[in-house]
Formats: structure tokens, sequence, C-alpha cells
């Protein structure tokens, strides 16, 4: 469990380089510190609020140690006396509904008997889907798997599509991305691989989302498309509060509750048996939040289909 001290340091000077990408994307917010110490460690939330673009941003690291508890025990299924654990976890809600919400986690876990492992990744939840833009953000995600393992990419994101799941509505969170965990050193990826491939995963994050406020944050957009943002961050919240295990686990652990809730939009709305307008906008975008979608050879698949 030594190392993970050196990872802690590792995670909290990238939080501070996300955070600057960020703000001069955004050019008027600016993320403010929140500082939290607690029986089990440690953490900082920094924390964006009416920006230009992001409405509401949260990029948290914490670094916390403790007892494994009999409800951790079941939760992780393994069995030990204490762990510690530190990681980085960013969501980002935007003001315009025309800019997805983002979210990124890296993290990595240790317990006093030996087991350590990796876990995190990257999604993409467009409140209004725009195909080109899935494509762009699976293969960037696909270049980043790639340089570490040729397997990755496929497994993760088939991963992301079950993981970000809500079985009860029947849809995807967004267009998926990557997931992965308990991804644990081996002879196939090295400790310093994976440390790696999670500090290139947090890396690229910020850049994947600048490039989609510059794209959309000045993009002009009407009262029926905003309604439509705030319907899809009440599915946001559905899944952040149900399904997330990060949630669960973190107020289950004693942490901080704030910085675990910073994830949650603003605002957001329901509609009872909401049913959107034939062949509009919210439609189309029903019918992409669907598993199993092939985003790096989507275009390809479309040409094909058009061309019969």
């Amino acid at each position: 469990m030594r190392k993970i001290d050196e990872i802690a340091r590792t995670y909290s000077g990238l939080q501070k380089k996300m955070c600057g990408i960020l703000e001069s994307a955004d050019g008027k917010g600016k993320f403010v510190s929140h500082t939290w110490k607690k029986a089990i460690g440690s953490g900082e939330s920094l924390l964006l609020e009416n920006g230009k673009i992001i409405e509401k941003g949260a990029v948290n690291f914490s670094f916390v140690k403790g007892k494994f508890s009999s409800k951790m025990e079941q939760l992780l299924g393994e069995k030990a006396s204490e762990y510690a654990a530190t990681g980085i976890s960013s969501i980002l809600h935007p003001v315009n509904p025309w800019v997805p919400i983002i979210h990124m986690n890296v993290r990595y876990f240790a317990l006093d008997n030996g087991v350590s492992w990796f876990g995190g990744g990257i999604d993409l939840t467009p409140h209004i889907i725009v195909p080109e833009d899935a494509v762009a953000f699976h293969h960037r995600l696909k270049t980043i798997c790639d340089q570490t393992d040729p397997e990755f990419y496929e497994v993760f994101k088939n991963w992301a599509d079950d993981y970000f799941y809500l079985p009860h509505r029947s849809e995807t969170r967004g267009v998926g991305g990557i997931f992965f965990d308990r991804i644990k050193p081996g002879r196939q990826n090295s400790f310093e691989n994976l440390l790696n491939f999670t500090i290139n995963l947090a890396s690229v994050y910020p850049e994947i989302y600048a490039h989609l406020m510059h794209k959309y944050g000045t993009k002009p957009f009407s009262e029926r498309e905003k309604k439509w943002q705030n319907l899809r961050r009440g599915r946001y919240v559905e899944f952040n509060l149900i399904y997330d295990r990060g949630t669960r686990f973190g107020l289950e652990s004693g942490g901080n509750t704030e910085s675990i809730l910073a994830s949650l939009p603003a605002d957001a709305s329901w509609a009872y048996h909401y049913s959107p307008e034939p062949g509009g906008f919210e439609e189309q975008t029903l019918l992409l939040l669907k598993k199993d979608i092939d985003w790096i050879r989507f275009e390809e698949k479309n040409r094909a289909a058009i061309s019969k």
C-alpha cells in the first residue's frame, strides 16, 4: 500500500492541470477550492458554477484510508482489514443543451491483504446526440486504449454499455465510452502501464471537452431544447442515485457528502409519460440510447445501409 502515496500526489497534480484547461475553454468561470478532512482521509473538490459554458462542474480528488467494513466486503467481494484509495472524479454540466454532459473517473484501490487494482472510465451523455461527435469521441478513446493494450477498447466499451445503463428505462445514459474496474497488475500489463493508462485518460478528458465547448458553447438554442436538456438531466440523476457504484461506495465509506453529490446538475426535471414529437431531435436521440452501437464503424455502416 506504500505506492498509493505517490499515486495520490500524481492524481492531485492532474486535477489542477485539468481545471486550468477547462477554465481557459470556458472563458469566464473559475474553479473554487473546497478542501475537506475526515477521520478516513482528505480531499479537495474544485467546483465551477455559473460559467459561460459550464453551468456546474466538479473535479474532485480524494485520498482515504480506513477499516474495511463488512458492507465493503459484500460490495467488493474481498476479505481484508484495511483499505486505501485515491482518485479523481469529474462531471461537467453545461449551460447549452447542445454541449453534452461528460464524466471521468480514475482511481486506485489497495487492501492490506496485498490485493490492489485500478478502475475508472470516461463516458459522454449528450442531451441531443450528434452522431459525428459520438464517433470522434470513441475514436479518441480507442487511441488512448490502444497505446496500452489493443484489447482494452472493445472490452471496456462493452463494459461501459452495460454499466451506464438504466434498466428501468431500457436506455443507456448516453453514447457510452469506456469503463473498467478491478484491473489488477499482472504479466500482461504492469503496474506502471496501468498507472500511465489512467494518467493518459485523465489528461485527455479536458481536451475532449474543450473541443465540444468551443464547437457548441455559443450555439443558439430554444426553450424546447432547454426543456429537453432538463428531462435528460433527470435521467442522469436517476442513474447516479440508483446505480452509480462510486456514489454508493463514497456514502458507505463515510466520504464527503457534498463532494460525492457534486455530480448532480443544478436543475433537472421529470415529465409523467413523456412522449417525444415524431421525427424530432428528442425522438432521434432516444433511438440512439442503445447498447452495442459500434461507434467506431458507425459512419461506414450508415453509408453501407444508405447505398443498399
